[in-house]
């Protein structure tokens, strides 16, 4: 039997995937850009038939021709919901993370946001006659298979629509939906169906799906106290690793796949999606070399996540002067990164001894040294990006019965470079840390 597996990642911009084999080496990659619209600053939404559904089948496409693959497996962001048609077709926009649709829901405890709920409700009253309600896995899994299915971690998200046994029918009605009209729940390491015969990889076993976050966390490596682990993706994600369950404030805890610890931190928004805006408003310019000439952000074009849980805040610039050129503006987003990482771990009150740095994000050396300077902490970078691709990758060997446990993944965690804070820049970036504490003061 074939041991090449394939992972997929349908992320804010881009659908990302990797042909595997035993080992974690990538055999082949691919990106599929998709548009990401924007049509208020509290929306966020998809074109589902572009990126959830064209995506993932042209990424598996470009990765599994010609190889013999054992098994697939669907990572995305989540929370995600569209409402489609007979065919599997979006009739709305897919809503994202955040997106004020879902009726202002939101919570230190991401397993109690109720986004999810919020999303199926404006679903359902602008699309009376749907006949799904899917978020990004199902709707990749039924372009891939002809079956709506969803796993059990991904389920997880979306309570209380999901109730741990199943989709609640009371919580369902409140929303306007039936539990018939959401995705075929299956076990996380279980089979849920097999590719179409018409693509690549066909007869390839199908997972029914991951969350990205996850995906990132099995192979990242970041596995012992003192780590920290951030997702440098459109949102900016860190999780402080610590031996036991530490309830902070604002913070999210949640448990780690690694035995015995758990995870404390959570997303900002402070993250590629903020950066890319900035660089369209300033230019690709180079970076500022002087240490005391950079002003600050307040990185919040879309409100803000963990800690301040506040949708409604809005980006700022502070102390900019004629001194200040547009590398300097860059490097001040970046900074502020690595501020909101800083506020995090501070929070929990945390001496952490690295960084494990993973996402797309790692391509920018600028962001890793600015990340580097701004928590004084070294930074080590992985080998492959698209974390959450290879770890959907290991998953689906689970699925394929080649890997007892996920957690084993852990074997394929590779470091490419370690980035180590400039001492040139620790004072000014300190100070200028304090400057953004001060600005964006309003701790839980």
């Amino acid at each position: 039997m074939s041991e090449v597996t394939v992972g997929i990642d349908i992320g804010t911009t881009s659908v990302k995937a990797l042909a595997v084999d035993a080992d974690g080496g990538v055999l082949r990659r691919a990106r599929v850009p998709h548009d990401l619209v924007v049509t208020a600053a509290d929306r966020l939404e998809h074109r589902p038939d572009q990126a959830w559904r064209a995506g993932a089948r042209q990424a598996l496409a470009a990765v599994a021709e010609g190889l013999e693959v054992a098994a697939v497996e669907v990572a995305a962001m989540v929370p995600s919901m569209c409402a489609v048609d007979a065919g599997g077709h979006a009739l709305t926009p897919g809503l994202l993370y955040g997106d004020s649709r879902a009726g202002g829901a939101s919570a230190a405890d991401p397993s109690q946001s109720g986004e999810s709920v919020g999303f199926v409700r404006w679903c359902a009253e602008v699309a009376p006659g749907a006949a799904g309600f899917w978020p990004a896995q199902a709707m990749a899994n039924h372009a891939l298979s002809g079956e709506a299915v969803l796993d059990t971690t991904t389920a997880m998200t979306t309570v209380p629509l999901f109730d741990y046994t199943g989709w609640d029918p009371a919580v369902c009605q409140s929303a306007g939906a039936r539990p018939e009209q959401l995705p075929r729940i299956v076990p996380g390491d279980q089979p849920a169906s097999r590719i179409a015969a018409s693509l690549p990889g066909a007869g390839a076993l199908l997972g029914g799906g991951t969350v990205d976050a996850l995906g990132e966390q099995l192979v990242a490596g970041a596995d012992h106290d003192g780590d920290v682990l951030v997702i440098l993706g459109a949102t900016l994600i860190a999780w402080a690793v610590v031996p036991e369950w530490r309830e902070v404030g604002g913070l999210w805890t949640v448990p780690h796949t690694a035995a015995g610890k758990t995870l404390v931190g959570g997303p900002s928004n402070a993250g590629g999606l903020f950066l890319d805006w900035v660089r369209r408003l300033a230019g690709d310019a180079p970076p500022s070399d002087d240490p005391h000439a950079v002003p600050v952000w307040a990185p919040y074009p879309r409100g803000e996540r963990v800690p301040l849980h506040d949708p409604s805040r809005r980006a700022g610039l502070h102390d900019l002067d004629l001194t200040h050129g547009p590398g300097a503006v860059v490097r001040a987003a970046q900074e502020a990164g690595g501020f909101v990482i800083r506020h995090q771990l501070e929070l929990a009150g945390l001496a952490p001894e690295r960084i494990v740095a993973t996402g797309g994000g790692t391509r920018s050396d600028r962001w890793l040294q600015a990340i580097a300077d701004a928590t004084g902490l070294p930074v080590d970078v992985v080998a492959v990006p698209e974390g959450a691709a290879l770890g959907a990758a290991f998953q689906a060997r689970v699925i394929a019965g080649l890997e007892v446990n996920a957690v084993d993944a852990r074997r394929w965690a590779r470091t490419d470079r370690r980035v180590e804070p400039d001492g040139r820049w620790l004072g000014p970036v300190s100070a200028r840390y304090e400057r953004f504490r001060e600005l964006t003061a309003a701790d839980p």
